[in-house]
């Protein structure tokens, strides 16, 4: 009978406490729920710019490689050395690299760089070769211009010159020309 009696307590006193762990409460889960909501609006902007930040050197990489190729592939002291460079050829050729996207053909042509919200590339050729990349957000700064510095001649970011015939290369300058978002332009020109 004592034994009973220590068998019934037992069960009596675990039956409280899985009734009492049932599960968690609204209050509970509402307040967790707020944690993971705030971690992600301060954490997806940081990733938004690091992901920029890791495209830098593979936009930087196929544009220099474009340059190279075309100057290797040009007779020397042609005139216009950059006659018929365009975005359709910068496209048939960096294409299949899989950093840019091409969209349209033809007039409709465009290249998306991938360095900012719906950010394009343009290539003017003729005497020098001009190649602009609008909408780049800010965290590609200045990591784009010091990338591509050793082929371009004359780099301007925004309406600022950072480089050119007599003046030289400063990140530091570079990035004090970037607007914070994906408002930034980046020219180069290559003779």
């Amino acid at each position: 009978m004592y034994s009973n009696a220590i068998r019934r307590h037992f069960v009596t006193e675990r039956n409280k406490e899985d009734h009492q762990q049932a599960g968690l409460s609204l209050i509970e889960i509402s307040v967790v729920s707020a944690i993971i909501l705030l971690i992600a609006i301060v954490s997806i902007p940081a990733i938004n710019s690091f992901i920029i930040e890791s495209r830098v050197p593979k936009v930087g990489e196929g544009i220099a490689r474009f340059v190279v190729n075309h100057s290797v592939n040009t007779p020397l002291y042609e005139t216009n050395p950059y006659q018929g460079v365009d975005n359709e050829l910068f496209a048939q050729q960096l294409e299949s690299a899989g950093v840019f996207n091409v969209m349209g053909t033809g007039a409709n042509l465009q290249i998306l760089h991938g360095l900012g919200k719906q950010g394009t590339l343009t290539i003017q050729g003729g005497e020098s070769l001009t190649i602009t990349l609008n909408k780049v957000h800010h965290a590609a700064c200045p990591g784009l211009s010091s990338v591509l510095q050793r082929v371009a001649d004359s780099i301007r970011v925004g309406t600022e010159t950072v480089k050119s015939a007599d003046k030289a290369y400063n990140a530091t300058h570079a990035q004090k020309q970037c607007t914070k978002g994906d408002l930034n332009t980046f020219e180069f020109v290559i003779s």
